[in-house]
């Protein structure tokens, strides 16, 4: 089983300014063959609606084409947001990459 995983580093502030460019990136990796997309929130300071916006949005793109958006390294705030939200039901979230890893080792 051939897993392709592209990771998505997000840093600094992710709003309206930057969220259309995640949403474009992430559609060009689907378009390249990506079955999961690890977005890694890991050096995000900050996130706002817009961007939970343009996760969302990529989700179901690719929930579409039958591909994985999940996400890990998320800070408090971005928690907050996603439990507000109820996205923290809709997304996989993950510690950090290395329980990222270990889900798909225990699923081979």
């Amino acid at each position: 089983m051939n897993q392709q995983v592209e990771i998505v580093k997000l840093g600094g502030i992710v709003n309206t300014t930057n969220s259309q460019e995640l949403r474009q990136y992430i559609n060009q990796l689907l378009e390249s063959g990506a079955k999961t997309i690890l977005v890694d929130c890991q050096d995000v300071s900050f996130m706002d609606s817009s961007a939970l916006g343009s996760l969302v949005l990529a989700f179901k793109t690719l929930r579409a084409a039958n591909t994985r958006l999940v996400l890990c390294s998320i800070n408090e705030q971005i928690r907050i947001l996603f439990e507000l939200t109820g996205m923290d039901k809709v997304f996989e979230i993950f510690s950090n990459q290395d329980e990222f890893n270990q889900s798909l080792l225990s699923k081979k």
